[in-house]
C-alpha cells in the first residue's frame, strides 16, 4: 500500500461521508465487506467496505476511531452515536472570522431539524460552528466524530460565530435513531 492509496472519501447512503478510507486492488465481491485489510507483513490495516469499480475497493482503516467501534460491538453489540439535529457544509471563511479562530474553512449550519438539540439549544441556519465541546470545528467531519456514543445526554459547549460576534450555547445531544 502506498501513500497515495490513503485518503480518499466515501459518501454514504445516508448522506455521511466516511474520511480517509483506503483504495486497494484487493478483490472485493458482495459478501466479504467487513473483512480484513492486511498489509503485506500480514498486519490488519483495514475493514473492507465497498466496491468503487472494477478491481478497486475501499476499506476504512485501523485507527482509534475503529478501535473504539470494534470494542464498542464486542461489548455492547451495538455503536451508539450522537445526534444534535444539524445540517451543514464546509465554507470559507471570511477574513474577519479567519484572524480569530485560525482558519480558512469553517462549518457553518444549513439547516437545524425542529425540536432537536440544536434547535432547543438556539442555533440557527447561518451559524457557524466554531467550537464543539472545546474543540476546533472546521469541517463536516470534525462534527460527526465528535457525535460519539460519551456525548449521548450531556451537555455540549457549542460556540458560534453569528452575526458578527461569537455566541456561546449549550445543547444535550441525543441517541441517534435509525
Amino acid at each position: 500500500m502506498t501513500r497515495r492509496d490513503r485518503g480518499r472519501s466515501l459518501p454514504t447512503t445516508n448522506g455521511r461521508v466516511v474520511d480517509e478510507v483506503i483504495q486497494t486492488d484487493a478483490a472485493l465481491n458482495p459478501g466479504n465487506s467487513g473483512g480484513v485489510l492486511a498489509d503485506h507483513a500480514g498486519r490488519m490495516v483495514g475493514v473492507n467496505t465497498a466496491v468503487a469499480g472494477v478491481g478497486v475497493g475501499l476499506a476504512v482503516p485501523i485507527n482509534a476511531t475503529t478501535r473504539e467501534i470494534i470494542e464498542a460491538l464486542i461489548t455492547g453489540g451495538k455503536v451508539r452515536r450522537a445526534w444534535l439535529g444539524i445540517a451543514g457544509a464546509e465554507i470559507r471563511l471570511a477574513p474577519a472570522l479567519v484572524s480569530k479562530i485560525g482558519s480558512a474553512t469553517g462549518f457553518q449550519v444549513t439547516g437545524v431539524s425542529p425540536a432537536s438539540p440544536a434547535a432547543l439549544a438556539g442555533l440557527r441556519a447561518g451559524d457557524v460552528v466554531v467550537t464543539l465541546d472545546h474543540r476546533p470545528v472546521v469541517t463536516v467531519t470534525a462534527v460527526q466524530k465528535l457525535m460519539v456514543e460519551g456525548a449521548i445526554d450531556r451537555e455540549i459547549e457549542i460556540t458560534v460565530w453569528r452575526n458578527g460576534a461569537l455566541v456561546d450555547v449549550i445543547a444535550i445531544p441525543r441517541e441517534l435513531k435509525d
